[in-house]
């Protein structure tokens, strides 16, 4: 039965199948960097797809019910909160900033969260020591009742029943928040979480006109099941935008929480994909060496089989199919360890990072990595086995074959099999730019150090008279026919750009972050300064440092919804311009230009301006949206539709830390609304610790309504994340080390054999191992040293054009990482090359000459 089934198989499958059965001898190699490849590929986006699962099966629970809108500075009016109430139960949430102060006058920055009674919609708070929240929260001998996160009690040195103050009011700590349902939908905070009652807030005093308060209202809707259906809720949004047209809140439903958080967690899924890829690829060499390797092994075998009479096209069928059949054995073996990542993600983060995760199978990630894994394991194995194909018999059977390039089709094929895997990476990226922009550097990073290994071996043939014996026998090795320079060049050289690319970026972002080398860069932010208070606090800034500079504006919240007649919702902005249209943002107005602007179109109004309201927009925003000078923006502030014509462009540098607006308005266009100033302090010496914390607990004091922020913290806060992305993309990074060191290994095991021969008549000559072994070294030493040169030079622009033109920051070179990085890889290329090397340095000459 078995037989008469084999019987019927197609020849070239069986002959495969019967080859494979008895012997994978040689191709571990080629498994490992096709196993490694796509279990990156396919795991990265298991990882992210079970994300997306999580978010959006606990849609409901992050948001705090099936919808929500945010309001700035205003209430929802009673027509608006009545058609809530109409559909469903309703909870209010107000968001602001203040300073907490101990009974020992200690002072930190608070995330204020203000709930009602219905809170929360969806999910539950947790406190410990466990209790009611509402029990929590509530008034007992005429204090109020506060939860706070753990980094509150660790600042202020805080237990269980301690009193705090905030604004006007005093509090008694009653439990440690240890968790709250909503946490991601608040969006990323500077300060500590705090969570008390609306009357707790009200009793602050902080509720002046002009603060900036974020009202959330979340509706949980009544649905015809125990949770609205999707259609329910998509009714509901429609018919709420409907019969508000002008409301200008921020809608948010429970499928989709952030989506600024998924365009980030979008882009840097495809980053790691791509980096993933390269580590694929980076591992081709070892393929193309697998294959070669099966193609000499199995020389005899095709020459037999051509000269009792099978076509070339049926061997090379034979030989194709057999390395495809070790393909998908690898592939397989890739899907099966890249199926676990989302449960080994799932047990890692679940006791870090508090995002909702559901570990499962995604399809889809697996057959884009099986696709990448195929592709690249034709593209490298085709030219190999179009030599098998275009030899003759008669040099088949020659025991030294001279290699031949392979017929022009398989090159044309394998170069086809590139312009599909290209495709297939266009066509599953999120954000085709980047996408087209890695691929186009990785594909002239291959092509430059092909041509540089091209260049070393012509010029190691014309260098001839080299005094040092070793150095000239390193030098005739380069040149000699199946020369590692190629292999060794191009593995070494892509797995150190890459790295040298992520050492600049990171060490540029954390120049970024720690810059002091502009005068103006502020010490500190002092936000909801009432207006009222704004004279009396500059005067107590000045007195208190007279070397400081103090700057202050107006400020004020807004949201863009519409621009030349078009609303916001309906715009398809690119994603680094996204940002602009989710949410409200911060507008001031002005007289004179803001300083630290430059005007780049248009012309600023004329003082004392009175007629229609005026807008100045920063350019790369206008850009964005295709605005130009006189183009109409409508601003929705304060619950009402500012229409404004856009007067002037103005260039920013967002990098100085400064008070900088995208929008800033002619001053009548706001001149009897309620607004809060914002105040920047930049001491002459930024680093007096000491200094700093005083003023943090005089303004706690004074002017408890006052919120400060100190732009070290911040810095400190947006590092932590940079650090966490940075380790992620090297770790990643680091499977194209893995790969290329496969690559490397295996090129070097299929060199031994002419290698063997050289060291045997030089030992025969009277050359040592120890002499043998520093002519190697020379060798791998001056190949490493031309890819470590290239890589410090590509690497160094690769950083620079993705710092400067895609994350519009300065390019810092760091010499001592770049030196390590390089010296690292010259030293891996020396010390990897001995080590596939060392059996043919221990080799005796009498019996491996008796073996000739």
């Amino acid at each position: 039965m078995r037989r008469g089934l084999a019987s019927r198989l197609p020849l070239a499958l069986r002959f495969a199948l019967r080859d494979l059965t008895g012997d994978l001898r040689g191709f571990s190699v080629f498994i490992a960097c096709i196993v490694i490849g796509v279990a990156a590929i396919s795991g990265v986006g298991a990882v992210s797809q079970s994300l997306s699962e999580g978010l959006a099966r606990e849609g409901r629970t992050i948001l705090g019910g099936d919808v929500s809108v945010a309001t700035t500075m205003r209430h929802l009016s009673p027509q608006e909160r009545e058609f809530f109430e109409r559909n469903g139960r309703v909870c209010e949430i107000a968001l602001m900033r203040a300073m907490a102060r101990s009974a020992t006058g200690e002072a930190t920055l608070v995330e204020i969260k203000a709930v009602d009674s219905a809170y929360p919609n969806a999910g539950a708070v947790e406190l410990t020591p466990p209790q009611p929240l509402a029990e929590a929260l509530g008034q007992r001998d005429g204090i109020y009742g506060l939860v706070a996160d753990s980094t509150l009690i660790a600042r202020l040195d805080l237990a269980v029943g301690d009193r705090v103050k905030i604004g006007g009011g005093s509090f008694r700590l009653t439990a440690e928040l240890t968790s709250e349902p909503d946490k991601l939908a608040g969006g990323f905070g500077f300060g500590a979480r705090v969570v008390m009652s609306e009357e707790a807030l009200k009793a602050t005093g902080l509720l002046q006109p002009g603060a900036v308060v974020r009202w959330l209202t979340r509706i949980a809707l009544r649905g015809s099941g125990a949770v609205a259906s999707d259609a329910e809720v998509e009714r509901f949004a429609t018919a709420l935008t409907a019969a508000f047209p002008q409301a200008g809140w921020d809608l948010r439903k429970r499928d989709a929480v952030s989506p600024q958080f998924s365009r980030n967690q979008e882009r840097f899924t495809q980053l790691l994909t791509l980096v993933a890829l390269t580590a694929l690829v980076a591992g081709g060499a070892g393929v193309a060496n697998a294959v070669s390797g099966f193609v000499a092994r199995k020389r005899d075998a095709f020459a037999i089989l051509k000269a009792l009479g099978a076509p070339a096209s049926r061997v090379f069928a034979m030989a194709l199919v057999e390395v495809l059949l070790v393909a998908g054995l690898a592939v397989i073996g890739g899907l099966a360890l890249g199926a676990t990542f989302p449960y080994l993600a799932d047990f890692a983060l679940s006791a870090s990072v508090p995002l909702p995760f559901s570990p499962s199978v995604d399809m889809r990630s697996l057959a884009v990595g099986a696709a990448y894994g195929l592709l690249v394991a034709l593209i490298f194995a085709l030219p190999p086995l179009g030599r098998a194909y275009g030899t003759p018999v008669a040099r088949l059977l020659r025991d030294e074959a001279e290699e031949k390039a392979p017929p022009r089709i398989f090159m044309l094929a394998a170069l086809a099999a590139a312009a599909l895997l290209v495709a297939l990476v266009l066509g599953s990226a999120a954000d085709k730019r980047l996408a087209g922009a890695y691929i186009a550097a990785t594909a002239a990073a291959f092509a430059l150090l092909r041509g540089v290994a091209t260049l070393v071996v012509r010029i190691a043939q014309r260098v001839s008279n080299v005094p040092n014996a070793r150095l000239r026998h390193a030098i005739g090795n380069i040149r000699r026919p199946k020369s590692l320079a190629a292999t060794l060049i191009v593995s070494i050289g892509v797995t150190e750009t890459l790295l040298v690319a992520l050492a600049l970026i990171e060490g540029s972002i954390h120049a970024e972050l720690h810059q002091v080398r502009k005068n103006d860069t502020p010490s500190f932010y002092f936000v909801d300064v009432a207006k009222e208070q704004a004279g009396e606090f500059a005067s107590f800034l000045s007195a208190f440092a007279t070397d400081a500079k103090v700057e202050h504006v107006p400020m004020m919240r807004g949201r863009i919804v519409a621009v030349k007649g078009v609303r916001a919702e309906h715009l398809k902005p690119p994603d680094d311009i996204a940002w602009a249209l989710d949410g409200d943002r911060g507008v001031t107005f002005s007289a004179t230009p803001p300083k630290g602007s430059e005007i780049a179109a248009g012309q600023w109004w004329a003082a004392g301006h009175d007629g229609p309201p005026l807008v100045s927009l920063e350019t790369r925003v206008a850009e964005g949206l295709g605005l130009v000078v006189g183009d109409e923006i409508v601003v929705n502030v304060l619950g009402r539709d500012v229409a404004a014509r856009i007067a002037n462009l103005r260039r920013l540098d967002w990098r100085s830390y400064g008070i900088n607006f995208m929008m800033v308005f002619s001053p009548d266009a706001f001149a009897d609304a309620p607004f809060s100033e914002i105040f920047t302090v930049a001491f002459a010496d930024r680093d007096d610790p000491a200094r700093d914390k005083r003023l943090i607990r005089e303004v706690a004091a004074r002017f408890p309504q006052i919120a400060a922020l100190r732009v070290k913290d911040a810095l400190e806060a947006v590092q932590k994340i940079a650090n966490q992305l940075t380790f992620a993309a090297r770790a990643a990074a680091g499977l194209t080390i893995v790969t290329a060191a496969l690559a490397l290994g295996s090129a070097v095991a299929a060199s031994q054999r002419g290698r063997q021969r050289d060291a045997i008549i030089l030992k025969t000559l009277g050359a040592t191992r120890v002499w043998l072994t520093s002519a190697f070294a020379m060798e791998f030493a001056l190949l490493g040293l031309v890819a470590g040169l290239f890589s410090v030079i590509a690497g160094a622009g690769a950083a620079g054009f993705i710092l400067e033109a895609l994350m519009k920051m300065d390019f810092v070179f760091r010499p001592w990482p770049v030196a390590l990085t390089a010296l690292g890889g010259l030293a891996f290329a020396i010390g990897l090359g001995l080590a596939g090397s060392w059996r043919v340095l221990g080799e005796k000459p009498g019996p491996a000459l008796r073996r000739q």
